[in-house]
């Protein structure tokens, strides 16, 4: 039998390497130059953290990037909670009239440019006389974010042991309290992960905020994109080395309490069998 363990061969390694610093590399580079003093932000002048302090002192930036954050939070949560009802209709309800449409809808947003979605959401509030601004933005991110929970969502209730939930019935647990004590803790971290990738395609959107948004509603990457058409300043760097701090946090957050999880159910796992 062949040996899978084999060692990686050179053209791997340096395969690896250089794949690794195609993607990270600039991300590093834009962290160092946030920290740079000069107003060049290809001529590295020493040290400085001035233009954190000129970010501080940017008031425009700053209400751009309390906008994205609201309406990151606020859509998040909603399309969370949207996409997870979404995923257990499908997979739960096979033969309701409508099924197909239905499904349609909820993925439609993942094959369908950005440009075309924006455009007709914009459409639709023009339509409906409905003023632009922080809650035109955050339908538009509820409505194209929706559809990546409901995949990832339905990606584990697939895999769902549906006896738990019988059993569970069996003894007199009405459908919702079966839902939210049985079936909701078994796919928190797939909810939770839905949760996150709804708030970070949030965070990084601009093509549909551009056509939803009004006065008052700028978004942090609206407001970064016209400044940096106008040419890239360390300053941009501060705000970009910022989001990515707020990226890399949660992540961390969210693994920390995964490998927590992993490590309580072992332990569970170890003193129900002493115990047996």
């Amino acid at each position: 039998m062949a040996d899978v363990t084999k060692t990686w061969s050179p053209f791997n390694i340096v395969s690896v390497v250089f794949g690794f610093a195609f993607l990270y590399l600039p991300i590093l580079l834009l962290v160092i130059y946030s920290f740079n003093a000069s107003r060049l932000v290809t001529v590295w002048a020493g040290f400085s953290t001035v233009w954190y302090r000129e970010l501080w002192n940017d008031q425009a930036l700053l209400d751009a990037g309390w906008v994205t954050l609201r309406v990151a939070l606020l859509s998040a949560s909603i399309a969370t909670i949207l996409g997870t009802l979404a995923a257990t209709t499908l997979v739960r309800f096979f033969d309701f009239r409508g099924r197909l449409l239905f499904a349609g809808m909820v993925y439609a947003p993942l094959v369908m440019p950005e440009v075309i979605t924006g455009l007709s959401l914009l459409l639709l509030f023009v339509a409906m006389d409905f003023d632009r601004g922080f809650w035109t933005v955050t339908i538009a991110h509820i409505t194209f974010s929706m559809c990546f929970v409901a995949v990832v969502v339905q990606s584990r209730l697939i895999t769902f042991d549906r006896s738990l939930e019988e059993a569970a019935q069996d003894l007199g647990c009405p459908p919702w309290k079966t839902f939210f004590l049985i079936t909701m803790p078994v796919i928190w971290p797939a909810v939770a992960a839905g949760w996150m990738l709804a708030f970070t395609l949030s965070l990084d959107d601009l093509v549909i905020a551009s056509f939803t948004s009004g006065p008052g509603a700028t978004t942090l990457p609206m407001k970064i994109y016209s400044q940096v058409r106008l040419g890239v300043t360390p300053k941009i760097n501060a705000v970009c080395t910022l989001l990515i701090a707020v990226v890399s946090v949660g992540v961390i957050a969210a693994a920390l309490i995964n490998k927590r999880r992993v490590v309580q159910k072992a332990r569970d796992a170890h003193l129900a069998a002493a115990a047996g």
